[in-house]
């Protein structure tokens, strides 16, 4: 099979879906990996490491797009690429497709296979391609809230961990999935007051036991959020649903009680988004805003910010998925691996993903290959 990887054209993006040890075991496998010309620089990789692993370097993202059975890529494809897909092309890569009619729009029409790396799921519903960057956006959450709260941010002038004989900052999560815990963990390393708050009474049992009283443990309903809202000073939205848009847990309501200067950090904004009043999406380079007082943190792409890292953890979890498609083809992977079967969102003109079905009032179709 030809593979493609694309260098991403999102704002402020630099991670790349490929290692050169990943082009060494494609071609070791007998396939062909195009890499777009410095694809991987953002994350510290060059062509020359590309070449002597077996790749071949692509002069444009045209040409990659045009030569490739497989386009295997970190973030969704933006709006210059859709004309580049193909029917029957393979397209392996976060698609968050729920919040996204336009994109979901451009995957039907072109007819491509997509298979989202958020919406693969074991038997166990462990999400193996979400889990790598959900810890690292947990932990980089309280990292970017701690830098936010200085006054020089706009922040209310807080330090999280506080000092003797002064309180330490209160850190609020709602969510205790992958990026809830590793959030905790974080905070809680940092000396803060730490509460997170989920639905299930059997994970709230499971982090009780991890970070024992480090932590307050909350059963999320609307009267803990706003109570643990209205005192917090960083809160962290940690909510998902797979491969559904996130539900509006933190409420405009329970954000004018805040206290000015306080900092939300809505980790679930590339589903849609958790918190009431993040209503856009901010990049990078301008990462927050100020709505009623309280310091707006709606970045999609967190890990983007720690490419190296984000792009080796990444890959290793990616790549034995991507090698199987490629060894078996598309449809004869799915059929042997259930876990990646539940990875298909759009096959070849048909959406099949029940939660993005729904997020948009489309018809979810069941295919058979």
């Amino acid at each position: 099979m030809i593979i493609g990887v694309p260098k991403e054209i999102k704002a402020f993006e630099n991670r790349v879906a490929i290692l050169p040890a990943g082009v060494h075991a494609f071609t070791n496998a007998g396939h062909t990996v195009y890499v777009e010309n410095d694809a991987g620089l953002g994350s510290g990789f060059t062509n020359e490491e590309y070449i002597k692993a077996g790749a071949r370097i692509a002069n444009s993202l045209q040409e990659v797009y045009a030569c490739a059975e497989l386009i295997y890529k970190v973030k969704e494809p933006l709006p210059p690429e859709y004309p580049l897909l193909r029917e029957g092309q393979v397209l392996f890569a976060y698609l968050h497709l729920a919040p996204d009619a336009e994109q979901t729009k451009a995957l039907l029409d072109a007819k491509v296979i997509g298979i989202a790396y958020e919406t693969v799921q074991q038997e166990n519903n462990a999400l193996p391609l979400l889990a790598p960057m959900s810890e690292i956006a947990g932990r980089m959450s309280v990292q970017v809230g701690a830098y936010l709260l200085q006054k020089s941010n706009s922040g209310s002038g807080i330090l999280l961990g506080g000092v003797p004989g002064v309180a330490p900052g209160h850190v609020v999560v709602i969510g205790g999935g992958t990026v809830g815990i590793n959030a905790a963990k974080m905070a809680v390393g940092l000396g803060a007051r730490v509460t997170i708050l989920d639905l299930s009474i059997e994970r709230l049992s499971y982090i009780h036991d991890v970070l024992s009283s480090r932590v307050v443990t909350l059963m999320s309903n609307s009267f803990n959020v706003a109570n643990s809202v209205e005192d917090a000073d960083l809160v962290i939205g940690a909510v998902l649903i797979p491969g559904a848009r996130a539900p509006k847990i933190v409420t405009e309501e329970m954000i004018r009680k805040m206290r000015p200067g306080s900092v939300l950090v809505d980790v679930s904004i590339d589903q849609g988004g958790s918190i009431e009043t993040i209503d856009k999406l901010t990049n990078h380079q301008n990462p927050y805003y100020v709505k009623h007082g309280i310091v707006h943190y709606s970045v999609s792409n967190m890990p983007g910010a720690v490419p190296r890292t984000s792009t080796f953890a990444l890959s290793n979890a990616t790549m034995p998925y991507a090698l199987q498609i490629a060894n078996m083809g598309a449809e004869a992977a799915m059929r042997e691996n259930p876990a990646l079967r539940k990875g298909l969102n759009a096959y070849k003109g048909k959406l099949t993903n029940q939660a993005v079905a729904e997020a948009q009032g489309l018809a979810c179709e069941t295919v058979h290959f």
